[in-house]
């Protein structure tokens, strides 16, 4: 996701204003209600790569499954300068 940021903005990260929102989606067992603690992970990448930039509004989904069978598929969407 970030190399996907890093090419819209044209390798010049100051063009990345903020991580506007994440949405994380957890192929999940009925039971299972951790799926906060899985996406976790992509927001902590987010603010350690970004700083307070990083921080985000979140979503993290439980699901039956995903395309090709993944464990997680993660979204997102950053506001950038101009």
């Amino acid at each position: 996701m970030l190399a996907q940021v890093k090419a819209v903005a044209s390798s010049d990260w100051a063009r990345v204003k903020r991580c506007v929102r994440i949405c994380g989606y957890v192929s999940s067992a009925p039971g299972f209600y951790e799926q906060p603690k899985v996406v976790d992970g992509a927001s902590d990448l987010m603010v350690q790569a970004l700083g307070d930039a990083g921080r985000h509004a979140r979503s993290a989904l439980g699901v039956a499954a995903l395309r090709g069978n993944a464990p997680v598929v993660i979204d997102a969407i950053f506001e950038l300068a101009d």
